[in-house]
């Protein structure tokens, strides 16, 4: 069985190989961006892929990467290896195809259970996080009126692409997003770009 990490950190990676090994996997792929890894994927079709969510640059882009690697394998099983504990970052990744999810502060054991629990065909989501996550499938209130074009960034926003990306594929200047992100927190009370992060992932979740 070969297995798929997907992390810019190199400790990361090589904590991430020993645990693998440990678990009897004999061959492990390693990238260390989004681009890099689907390749990797495309190429080698590991049954397993354990990816963070956010890389240098581009904030919960590990959520597309999911998405895409679930559209063209979906038997393939995903294990999430992230430092966030955010609950709607969470449901979000399980909802784009994660079958776990484990923090990266956890112990070792809890990531070899993870693993194994997900290549069973299972799914394993943090304990500490679990009650958390079952608690947003309560209805969040709809977001206050929004431009279109706003509505457009908040949605790309929630599908994990950079500021930059954002501009790149409406046509806009970085500035001009930077700028629609500053009036979007106003409007919806978000103090930080996470707390927006948040809302566009709620917004995202009640898409149908």
């Amino acid at each position: 069985m070969d297995v798929l990490v997907v992390d810019d950190h190199p400790i990361v990676l090589q904590g991430c190989r020993r645990v693998l090994e440990d678990a009897g996997i004999g061959t492990v792929h390693e990238a260390t961006g989004i681009a890099a890894g689907y390749r990797r994927f495309r190429r080698h079709r590991p049954a397993i892929v354990v990816a963070d969510l956010t890389f240098q640059g581009a904030s919960l882009s590990g959520l597309a990467l999911i998405r895409r690697i679930r559209a063209v394998a979906p038997a393939t099983r995903i294990l999430v290896f992230s430092m966030h504990d955010d609950p709607e970052i969470v449901a979000r990744a399980l909802e784009s195809g994660a079958s776990g999810y484990v923090l990266k502060d956890t112990a070792s054991a809890e990531l070899h259970l993870a693993f194994e629990r997900v290549r069973d065909g299972g799914t394993y989501v943090a304990p500490s996080l679990a009650a958390e996550v079952a608690r947003l499938r309560r209805e969040a209130p709809a977001a206050p009126s929004l431009t279109p074009r706003e509505r457009q960034i908040l949605e790309r926003l929630g599908a994990g692409r950079s500021h930059g990306a954002i501009a790149e594929e409406l046509g806009l200047s970085y500035k001009t997003i930077a700028n629609a992100c500053t009036q979007m927190r106003r409007k919806l009370g978000a103090r930080t770009l996470a707390d927006l992060i948040r809302v566009a992932l709620r917004e995202a979740g009640r898409a149908p």
